[in-house]
């Protein structure tokens, strides 16, 4: 059995770690009731431009030739733009992710020529050092002070990359928020850029200037906002899971305390027994 100063030590030490887990619960909830605010105000202007942008191109041949980034080759030359935490003690947020990308590399062998990874987050940068993967570009401190311009770089590298034909596709491989519960792992295409086909309504719309100048540059602005929208996913997923990952760390830090406790009290019980039965021996022992 383990001494009682030893078993003071460890409740203590025990207790210390609970104040910090509770402390770091209630950031990330805090942080994540901003995360979320932050989603709902850029997903109206997400969805304009989709819109917008569908009815540009409206499945024509024409337009879909008349911009690079719409222009469809053979993928032999892919890059998964691969979304992580800075930091950990946020559960499975970052496993989870590495796990797929470490899956797309197995499904897609043999499918691609080459495939390459650019890392947003210093967990997928060590990540891929570690595993030998191939990373072209590594962005770290995006995330704690997220700005566009943030996303704006990330788009901008990509379609240089992709107009000078080094590469042929490129995903954005994230963590997608659903609640304070849930995070799902999402991974989809950002170039080349396919706007949604929708029904023909038979409105007409007018454009100034000509309908290619417009796509030109909407499009540059479409890859950004898509790329927006998977950091403030990610952003309010990281917090989320790392709200859950502390509440369970705390949860359990209280168990342990109780039976710490308990095995405190049985150890000072046994020493308060102990000594009450030395007192009677001794007083026997002179009669």
């Amino acid at each position: 059995m383990a001494s009682l100063r030893s078993l003071r030590t460890r409740i203590k030490s025990v207790r210390s770690t609970q104040k910090i887990t509770k402390a770091m619960k209630m950031i990330a909830a805090a942080r994540l009731r901003s995360a979320q605010d932050s989603i709902l105000r850029a997903r109206p202007y997400a969805e304009s431009i989709e819109r917008i942008l569908t009815s540009l191109v409206d499945g024509s041949t024409e337009n879909a030739a008349s911009h690079p980034m719409l222009a469809v080759r053979p993928p032999k030359r892919v890059e998964v733009v691969l979304l992580t935490s800075d930091r950990g003690l946020c559960g499975g947020f970052n496993s989870n992710i590495l796990r797929r990308a470490q899956r797309f590399l197995v499904e897609t062998q043999g499918v691609h020529d080459h495939v390459q990874f650019s890392t947003i987050g210093r967990r997928g940068r060590d990540h891929a050092k570690k595993r030998g993967m191939k990373s072209r570009k590594d962005y770290v401190g995006f995330f704690g002070k997220l700005r566009y311009g943030n996303a704006h770089e990330v788009a901008t590298d990509l379609v240089a990359e992709y107009e000078s034909a080094q590469l042929d596709a490129v995903y954005l491989l994230y963590n997608e928020f659903v609640s304070a519960l849930t995070q799902r792992v999402s991974l989809k295409q950002l170039l080349p850029i396919q706007p949604k086909t929708q029904a023909t309504s038979g409105a007409d719309y007018l454009y100034e200037p000509a309908r290619n100048e417009v796509l030109a540059k909407l499009l540059p602005q479409h890859l950004g906002m898509q790329i927006w929208r998977a950091l403030l996913e990610s952003e309010a997923a990281e917090y989320a899971a790392r709200m859950t990952a502390m509440g369970a760390a705390t949860k359990n830090a209280g168990e342990m305390i109780g039976r710490l406790t308990l095995e405190y009290n049985r150890a000072r019980q046994a020493a308060i027994t102990k000594e009450l039965m030395e007192i009677v021996s001794g007083a026997e022992a002179l009669k």
